[in-house]
């Protein structure tokens, strides 16, 4: 969450460095370059200046990489403690250079932005404090520092700003339609929380985001399940999931929201359960096609109890105490508690196996995997087997939608042939010819539809009794 962080090293020499740069740009006459900054619902214009990058600091509150700060978490400890620290600086320019999705892997945007820059030069300038930590322009400093330049562009914000103002500044600026690197949706979701821990209301933050209300709940949902399952997901050594694991299960999170949503008024425990198992899915790394297949007709067909079962699953309290009530309240079904637990033998599996903590032995990490690949294989399994399922009724379904389109088809025509007689511009040789196509059609439906049917139902009846007429003829 966000805090006032201290001020950074030689703050005051900064400030009154930067401060005798912005005079001079305002006594200097001619046209004077400016930036536009979004605060309070009002627009201010603040000086540009160049700056030393030497003497900049990257944002430790920037929301660009406020989920990948977790991906090592001693470097993130000493983050925390010291922003300003040599070590801090280059593990927040190690970010800003890393795939949102892997922070092991270098960014190709970032890449095609240090291409620009080396190109094009600086067009747009970054933000500052007065105390010379980046508001905006984080990732352009970390790319023209690659590139050797000595000096940056910045817009210098008022003195009177304070941390929350600068957040809500720099969130204002990327929110802009005219932004050039979006931030990763994990760190879409806690800048809206953030807004919301404000005292915002849901409906003026969506339309900051640009996003509908129902849209903004469904963000707020999925970032409280991905925090509740790296609660779940950790150790006994305290390893656990991190919220960059979940970069790029943006999709497959929607859908299992929604699919929620639709089960959860008409059937709770059977909505828990698919939530349980599509996260493991999710987890494990399937396609969002693949994970589709768990749904109603998956629980239906049985394919779950292909799955692994958690340990202590079976266990099951009959009801809950609410403390202070004197109330108790069903507790979750069996099916839903095998679930979790199965879920959250995965959770900790996954969580080992990620780890790079050098603490945990062989031993420990060799049984995760164990538990990762009896998981993945028994998933990929009943998956596998729900898609061939899903195949069959869709070819079971796909005779009578295809008839039913034709029945559509027919009426439409009869509507076309109405009003070509009526305005007299049918060309019945044509309709003939194509009549004749549809009794051709019809021999041949009748054919198949009346084949290992002793007892034909009403419509089927009908059509054998219409083609033994015409044959009779």
């Amino acid at each position: 969450m966000m805090r006032e962080l201290p001020a950074p090293p030689r703050a005051v020499e900064f400030s009154e460095l930067i401060s005798k740069k912005v005079e001079e740009a305002r006594s200097a006459g001619g046209t004077r370059e400016t930036v536009t900054v979004d605060w309070n619902g009002q627009q201010a214009h603040v000086e540009v200046i160049d700056l030393p990058l030497s003497s900049l600091y990257y944002n430790p509150s920037t929301h660009r990489i406020r989920a990948q700060r977790s991906h090592d978490t001693g470097r993130d400890g000493a983050l925390e403690k010291d922003p300003w620290s040599a070590e801090s600086q280059d593990y927040l320019q190690f970010l800003l250079k890393a795939s949102p999705a892997n922070p092991d892997v270098r960014d190709k945007d970032f890449d095609t932005l240090k291409d620009s820059l080396k190109e094009f030069g600086q067009n747009d300038p970054g933000l500052v404090t007065r105390h010379g930590v980046l508001v905006n322009g984080n990732t352009r400093a970390a790319a023209l520092r690659e590139l050797g330049e000595q000096s940056m562009r910045v817009g210098v914000l008022p003195e009177s700003f304070t941390w929350a103002d600068i957040n809500a500044v720099e969130l204002a600026l990327q929110l802009r339609k005219d932004h050039r690197r979006d931030y990763s949706y994990i760190n879409r979701l806690l800048a809206m929380e953030e807004q919301a821990a404000l005292g915002r209301p849901p409906e003026q933050i969506a339309k900051d985001f640009r996003i509908q209300v129902r849209t903004y709940h469904q963000e707020r949902w999925i970032l409280s399940t991905i925090r509740e399952l790296n609660e779940r997901s950790r150790t006994g050594g305290g390893n656990g999931l991190r919220l960059v694991d979940w970069e790029g299960a943006q999709e497959r999170l929607k859908e299992l929201h929604r699919l929620y949503v639709k089960l959860e008024t008409v059937d709770r425990d059977q909505a828990e359960v698919l939530k349980e198992l599509r996260l493991a899915a999710i987890l494990l790394n399937f396609s969002k096609t693949d994970v589709r297949h768990i749904d109603e007709d998956f629980l239906k067909a049985g394919f779950d109890e292909q799955l692994p079962k958690g340990n202590g699953g079976a266990a099951q309290l009959q009801s809950v105490s609410v403390p202070g009530l004197g109330l108790e309240v069903p507790a979750a079904s069996s099916a839903v508690a095998e679930a979790r637990a199965m879920n959250d033998e995965i959770l900790r599996a996954a969580a080992v196996v990620r780890s790079d903590t050098p603490a945990l032995g062989d031993a420990q990490k060799a049984s995760a995997q164990e538990v990762w690949d009896r998981a993945e294989t028994a998933f990929d399994k009943a998956i596998e087997a729900a898609g061939r399922s899903a195949r069959l009724r869709k070819r079971k379904q796909l005779a009578p939608a295809r008839l039913a389109d034709a029945c559509a088809s027919i009426d439409q025509c009869v509507s076309d042939l109405v009003q070509a007689r009526t305005s007299r511009s049918l060309d019945e040789e044509q309709f003939d010819e194509a009549v004749v196509k549809l009794r051709a059609s019809l021999l041949k439906l009748a054919q198949q539809a009346g084949r290992g049917l002793p007892q034909p139902g009403e419509g089927v009846a009908w059509l054998l009794e219409a083609v033994s007429a015409e044959g009779s003829r």
